[in-house]
């Protein structure tokens, strides 16, 4: 069996995501969801109430006063943003661990994962762009694949490192040409089992080469460029960090300049200090 086809079988028997979360994210799809529905099914998960709590009271959100209840943040927060809490309280148990094959210690992955959320959004504001929904939970989703390399299958990324510093190609063009196949497109299976939408799937296949993708789209563009800004930031860069560059037709087509750049990269620290209670799991 190849190295590719290992890595995908491997993917395969890993464990979905909570069966709570699953839920209610099937129910957040409709239009004419019963909030007392909603809250009641979080409330059976204890952890998922104890950490959507904890999301809805960081400092990001600006809430006036403190939320002291699920039913009170669904209110509050919206079905949207809702989603986004469950997902991210989801992940955040093994994204907040050491991701050993890309030196990424632990928290920082997770700091990344958050710190591209948050920019996706950001940028998307400083272009005037009026995003769709799954904007923050495709920027909080893009690395999902490192996670399962450097944890579940346990990648050497020392011989892919080396590849990449001769050659002088990226990182992710590296991991093609020795295990043919990449940390996106991982990612982008592992999503696509867990029956995320397409969309959210799509980004995370292309967020390193979006000029690849058949199907672009705004959220793709922002995921990238706030990505590559982070990267560039080291904020949760590994040792692929620096083997990144942006596209240079996205950043000619939104005629990219520091003065748009910069501000988004200091509101990119700022939410994150407003998302400090996120990464104490």
């Amino acid at each position: 069996m190849s190295r590719r086809n290992e890595i995908i079988e491997r993917i395969r028997s890993l464990q979905g995501l909570p069966a709570s979360a699953v839920q209610i994210l099937n129910m957040i799809q409709d239009p004419d969801i019963d909030i007392g529905e909603l809250t009641k099914i979080i409330e059976f998960d204890p952890g998922l109430t104890a950490n959507l709590l904890k999301l809805a009271n960081s400092a990001y959100f600006g809430m006036p006063r403190k939320v002291n209840s699920v039913r009170e943040a669904a209110i509050r927060l919206g079905t949207n943003r809702i989603s986004q809490l469950v997902i991210a309280s989801a992940i955040a148990p093994i994204a907040s661990k050491a991701v050993k094959g890309y030196d990424l210690p632990a928290g920082d992955l997770w700091t990344h994962a958050v710190a591209v959320a948050i920019g996706t959004e950001k940028m998307g504001l400083a272009l005037n762009l009026k995003l769709p929904d799954h904007a923050f939970t495709a920027g909080l989703l893009h690395d999902i694949g490192k996670i399962i390399m450097g944890t579940f299958i346990e990648v050497d990324a020392s011989p892919i490192m080396q590849l990449a510093f001769n050659e002088g190609v990226s990182f992710d063009a590296a991991e093609r040409e020795i295990l043919g196949i990449d940390h996106a497109e991982v990612g982008s299976l592992l999503l696509a089992a867990w029956k995320l939408p397409t969309d959210i799937t799509e980004i995370v296949r292309y967020h390193h080469i979006p000029d690849e993708a058949e199907h672009g789209s705004q959220v793709l563009e922002m995921v990238h460029l706030a990505n590559n800004l982070c990267l560039l930031g080291g904020i949760g860069s590994g040792m692929d960090g620096l083997n990144y560059r942006p596209s240079r037709i996205i950043v000619e087509k939104y005629n990219l300049k520091p003065k748009i750049t910069e501000p988004v990269v200091m509101q990119i620290v700022t939410g994150l200090e407003g998302f400090h209670s996120w990464f104490n799991q």
